[in-house]
């Protein structure tokens, strides 16, 4: 029997009419077999992508791929990955499908480009539904990474500086309360070594959080900070004024290294994201496309 379509066939050759008796118009069983076909490719070229990326890594630094040749050969491999197992799928669907007695030509075309999106949508569900916790992750790094610092920046920047966030716990709120508090009891002149070393490091990581969140450290807060300095340290108050200043300017490039992080990891997740978007099109296309084509053939050696 002829392939179609056919340039000696006029299209009005083939009479309409119904299907072979008992034929559904979708071959589920040639559909299920291209995504099972389609599932195996994706975890032998997975491996495969894999062992080549551990490869390309080292500890030695001159020696292992940059992160940016590293994240563009993932896209570029993920991408080839996905293209091949769709025309797989695509071309065993209609390869396998069941041949359509007494049906036009342009409907036989469509039925295949059916069958090959079909093949290509149950792959794609029943790999989401495998890798369903690494998509997640994927797209909601960044946004995770961006809150959390936005959140927490400020606390956690301080609290690593002084070294005691254990200590901040138990000792009193590290919030803007904590810090509201501690100002009712501040002397004109600090009185350091009245209190225990814990306790005044946690005032001062207090002082460097709210300081930190407002974005500058007030005049005052620098003199108070001095003056614990001075007193546990035995330098002068200017000397601690001064290394009171410097440790704020550190905890800001900290907390701004921070939050650069945070935003390349968001545009990251963002980027892969759309990236994937335009793979899984490009995947439904190359599937219907070589559905069309293992239809022809199938009709053209039967």
């Amino acid at each position: 029997m002829a392939s179609y379509p056919a340039s000696d066939v006029r299209r009005d050759a083939v009479p309409y009419g119904a299907d072979t008796a008992g034929t559904s118009a979708v071959s589920w069983a040639a559909i299920l077999a291209g995504a099972a076909g389609a599932a195996a490719l994706g975890l032998i070229l997975l491996i495969l992508g894999t062992g080549l990326g551990l490869s390309s890594i080292s500890p030695w630094a001159s020696e292992s791929a940059s992160a940016k040749s590293l994240g563009v050969g993932t896209a570029a491999w993920v991408t080839l990955t996905h293209l091949a197992t769709a025309a797989l799928s695509g071309y065993l669907a209609g390869r396998l499908r069941t041949k359509w007695s007494d049906v036009p030509y342009d409907e036989i075309a469509f039925r295949d480009t059916a069958h090959g999106f079909l093949a290509w949508a149950v792959g794609t569900l029943a790999t989401a539904a495998f890798l369903s916790s690494a998509v997640t992750s994927l797209v909601s790094g960044g946004l995770h990474a961006g809150a959390s610092v936005a959140g927490g920046a400020a606390s956690s920047a301080s609290a690593a500086a002084a070294g005691r966030a254990s200590t901040e716990a138990s000792d009193g709120d590290g919030g803007p309360s904590g810090y509201l508090i501690d100002s009712l009891f501040r002397s004109p002149k600090a009185r350091a070594s009245s209190g225990s070393p814990e306790a005044s490091n946690a005032e001062i990581t207090r002082i460097y959080a709210n300081a930190l969140a407002a974005g500058k450290l007030p005049a005052e807060d620098a003199r108070y900070v001095g003056q614990v300095v001075a007193q546990r340290t035995g330098v002068s108050q200017q000397e601690g004024e001064k290394r009171a200043n410097e440790t704020f300017n550190q905890l800001q490039t900290k907390k701004q290294q921070a939050q650069e992080a945070a935003d390349a990891a968001r545009k990251a997740a963002a980027l892969a994201s759309f990236w994937l978007f335009i793979s899984l099109l490009l995947g439904a296309f190359v599937s219907s496309l070589c559905a069309v084509l293992g239809g022809r053939l199938r009709d053209t050696f039967d």
